[in-house]
């Protein structure tokens, strides 16, 4: 599990209803693009390197993209299943999204060797991706 930490930091750096195929695209709670560990600026100079987009099939960030194979709400979390692809391989993963009051997103892998706090950008917000 440790090697899909770094490459899925990297899908944070880098989920989510019922299923992901199945949520439509309005009612995915995580649709949106975010930066990690700093706040969404929205005006087009956030670094690429901290943007994720996430959609109810995908998290997409500079390092690969990650599909959604699972997912299960319970209470403010979003356990999912996902599949990460990379330049070095596919990695399989358990991550764990919770809602946090102040409206970010908390990211953790399984294991909890890796979190980030994601941020969202503002909609219509010109964040890079």
């Amino acid at each position: 599990m440790a090697t899909i930490i770094h490459p899925l930091a990297g899908c944070i750096t880098i989920a989510l209803i019922v299923s992901a195929g199945a949520a439509p695209a309005d009612d995915f709670i995580l649709t949106g693009r975010y930066t990690q560990n700093v706040p969404c600026k929205g005006d087009g100079s956030d670094p690429s390197e901290v943007t994720v987009r996430i959609s109810p099939q995908e998290i997409d960030s500079n390092v690969g993209v990650c599909t959604f194979l699972g997912t299960k709400r319970d209470g403010s979390s979003i356990n999912a299943h996902v599949e990460c692809k990379f330049l070095t391989g596919p990695l399989m993963g358990d991550v764990t999204f919770r809602m946090r009051p102040d409206h970010t997103v908390e990211f953790m892998d399984r294991d909890k060797t890796y979190s980030a706090v994601l941020y969202r950008c503002p909609d219509g917000s010109t964040a890079q991706k």
